[in-house]
């Protein structure tokens, strides 16, 4: 079955797309029309950022001179796809760069003193660091005294009492940011893109030829969905242009995550990158170190990226694997500790794999619907490293913060964090944390069961399903729709790989709908399909609405969250 193509226009919306757009606040003709521009000359200046003009003009004349130029990024795919972007700017323009990134493992997370020697050892004049940096004042002070030019860009909180003494530090969240910029929203993948864009006004004004930067934006789409930035119009109108080139990609790693059937797409899905692309890339880093990754991004052909994808995919088969052990650790630790009114799951084992504790977070959070905080051993003696990740509108960030006396390292946004700090401190921490989620209202510190609208299952066909695909790109601040479909049956069911559970759905006309949960008999809080089977009730069934492509067949999938009776 092939679902038909359906375009939007303010006459044709489906009467459930036009009831969610109303209620996401865009609810007038001209608000519908900035939701859906992919107007990029009515984006806001992506330049209009401290320091970036001074930035791109030391890099210019770098360039001029011939000096040699690192980039130095994150080892996650916000930090990777950063890398990217400076890497193919650079060779649009003839010139080569150096490509650095941390261990997860050794250097840890952000810019290093060792940092600074590595770039000196390979005679490095001016050192740009891409997601990273803003809380690197010592590093910045090392390379300051050792006479490298260091170019700070970045998008995490500017929390230090002064920002670090680089040569130019560009961030949208620097601290004399308008608080109003919608800049401020920014992936690091999106600052490294405004300043390429400057450095190219900059070439351009000295009339030196230079390529359009349209084709990075595939790699501003991945980072910026990939690192749970939030979609405001802006970001949204930038990742759009990104999916829509990813089919076609002329970059050969990023081909090699796209299969023929995928490169027929008009644009590739959001959930492609989240479930699939940024896992992958994030996949080396995890077990490893990144710079398989950053390879396959920056691969001259399809051999050398088919080479570095097999990398990623033992890589990723790995991951899962340790994952799987420590999520299930994590969460009968949750579980022998849950008393009462579980605000915050905090949990620690000396032997957690590092590079898992931050998915193990998420899935925390999924479980329990209260934010997480998983710790692990550190590579110094006495020291342990955690990741946070929030629920609900609580920023898991400002909690931090306010513990940060307790913390050797801290870095992070409003919904992840990472920390360091001695072991010591892991009950006073574990309390006082507590004390401050506890203080927090119950709505705004957990997952709620919330939906978008609550609809008949005689709604859903085709033509929402297709329209729905142009509400994209999904992501923080622009969620896939959650509906209550009401009366509904359970006609029949089954149990994939004793883990995902298929739905037969059937209303009193007849009417058949298909689904799939995921993961759904792992879940320690909802019923078994044969107790919801039994009951033969109609139902409530939360659920997504999508197409499911399979072998150039299309076909209507709901993405069951939740069953009530």
């Amino acid at each position: 079955m092939s679902l038909e193509t359906q375009h939007i226009n303010q006459e044709h919306y489906h009467p459930v797309i036009l009831k969610l757009l109303e209620q996401r606040g865009f609810d007038t003709k001209e608000k519908r029309d900035a939701f859906f521009s992919e107007d990029l000359r009515k984006l806001p200046n992506l330049t209009d950022i401290p320091d970036i003009q001074k930035a791109a003009a030391r890099i210019v004349e770098a360039i001029e001179q011939n000096q040699n130029i690192g980039i130095y990024g994150d080892y996650d795919v916000d930090g990777t796809t950063s890398c990217a972007v400076f890497y193919h700017f650079f060779q649009s323009i003839n010139r080569d760069v150096f490509l650095f990134q941390p261990s997860r493992f050794d250097e840890g997370y952000g810019l290093h003193c060792s940092s600074i020697e590595k770039a000196l050892d390979q005679n490095i004049d001016l050192l740009i660091t891409v997601d990273c940096g803003i809380t690197n004042d010592q590093a910045a002070k090392y390379s300051k005294e050792r006479g490298l030019d260091l170019i700070i860009t970045d998008h995490h909180k500017d929390i230090l009492e002064e920002m670090p003494p680089a040569y130019a530090v560009i961030n949208p969240n620097r601290r004399d940011c308008p608080e109003d910029s919608p800049l401020r929203k920014l992936a690091g993948v999106g600052v490294a893109f405004a300043v390429c864009l400057e450095i190219r006004n900059q070439m351009i004004a000295k009339e030196i030829e230079v390529p359009s930067l349209y084709p990075l934006l595939q790699f501003v789409a991945i980072g910026t969905i990939c690192d749970l930035v939030p979609l405001n119009l802006m970001n949204m109108k930038l990742v759009r242009h990104g999916l829509k080139q990813l089919p076609k990609s002329q970059f050969a790693g990023v081909k090699a995550f796209l299969n023929p059937e995928e490169r027929t797409y008009p644009a590739t899905p959001s959930e492609k990158l989240s479930f699939n692309i940024g896992p992958m890339i994030n996949s080396k880093g995890r077990v490893d170190h990144p710079e398989m990754a950053l390879s396959l991004l920056t691969a001259e052909d399809s051999d050398e990226a088919f080479h570095f994808y097999s990398h990623l995919e033992v890589s990723n088969k790995e991951r899962k694997a340790i994952q799987s052990e420590v999520y299930k650790e994590a969460k009968e630790q949750t579980l022998s500790q849950m008393k009462g009114d579980h605000t915050i799951s905090i949990v620690y084992q000396p032997h957690w794999h590092e590079g898992v504790i931050g998915i193990v977070a998420s899935r925390l959070v999924e479980q329990f619907k209260v934010p997480a905080i998983v710790f692990t051993d550190a590579k110094d003696e006495g020291v342990i490293k955690a990741s946070a990740r929030t629920a609900g509108e609580l920023s898991i960030f400002h909690c931090l913060e306010q513990c940060q006396d307790l913390f050797l390292k801290f870095g992070g946004h409003k919904a992840a964090a990472g920390l360091s700090m001695p072991k010591d401190n892991f009950e006073q921490f574990k309390e006082k944390m507590i004390g401050l989620v506890s203080a927090i209202p119950e709505i705004s510190r957990t997952e709620q069961e919330s939906f978008d609208l609550e609809i008949d299952a005689n709604d859903v066909d085709a033509v929402l399903a297709k329209q729905l695909e142009k509400l994209e790109p999904f992501g923080m601040g622009n969620p896939m729709p959650t509906f209550r479909i009401r009366n509904i049956k359970l006609q029949s069911f089954d149990i994939l790989k004793e883990l995902h559970v298929r739905w037969n759905f059937v209303n009193q006309k007849g009417k058949q709908l298909r689904g799939i949960s995921f993961n759904y008999i792992d879940s320690f809080d909802k019923p078994h399909p044969k107790t919801i089977h039994e009951q033969q009730t109609e139902l409530k069934v939360y659920a997504k609405v999508g197409v499911n492509r399979f072998r150039g067949n299309e076909f209507l999938q709901l993405q069951v969250t939740k069953i009530d009776f």
